[in-house]
């Protein structure tokens, strides 16, 4: 057997930091060539062509492609990268509301003014007012689902 055994202490330590600089450099530069290419898809500014030069620019020369295009279209890879959170988040918000039922159901405090409302101009007595705002209260009334709005205003008429 005249194979060579390399034990730890045949890799100096400065080969040691020096491989894992490139290493990292190496998943560095993997990171950004995968976030301009996003950018690329990302950017509505862009024709399809354009998209395309820049796509076909950036893989097959890559280092120069990545650098040409962090030059010139660089400063606004940011604010696309903002714009983009900033629709998620409104999307996210906007899908909670509506899971919640923010906008859907009124709340029992709106239908309570809206039942005082109704009994100030006449339309309801005192005796239906009560019975509909005992409704909402407990939570069998309008605010508890769609078809009870109708069921408590309209109830002894």
């Amino acid at each position: 057997m005249s194979a060579q055994t390399y034990l730890a202490y045949d890799y100096p330590l400065l080969s040691v930091f020096w491989s894992m600089l490139v290493f990292f450099l190496w998943i560095m530069w993997f990171v950004l060539l995968f976030r301009i290419v996003t950018d690329i898809f990302r950017d509505d500014a862009l024709s399809g062509w354009a998209k395309a030069g820049w796509l076909v620019f950036t893989v097959l020369l890559p280092f120069l492609g990545v650098f040409v295009y962090v030059i010139a279209r660089g400063r606004n890879m940011g604010r696309r990268e903002t714009e983009h959170a900033r629709a998620q988040r409104e999307a996210f918000d906007t899908y909670v509301r509506e899971a919640a039922g923010g906008k859907g159901r009124p709340s029992s405090v709106d239908e309570l003014s809206r039942l005082s409302e109704i009994r100030a101009r006449g339309d309801i007595t005192d005796e239906e007012f009560s019975r509909a705002k005992d409704l909402i209260l407990t939570g069998h009334g309008p605010a508890g689902g769609p078809d009870s709005a109708t069921r408590a205003t309209t109830s002894g008429r």
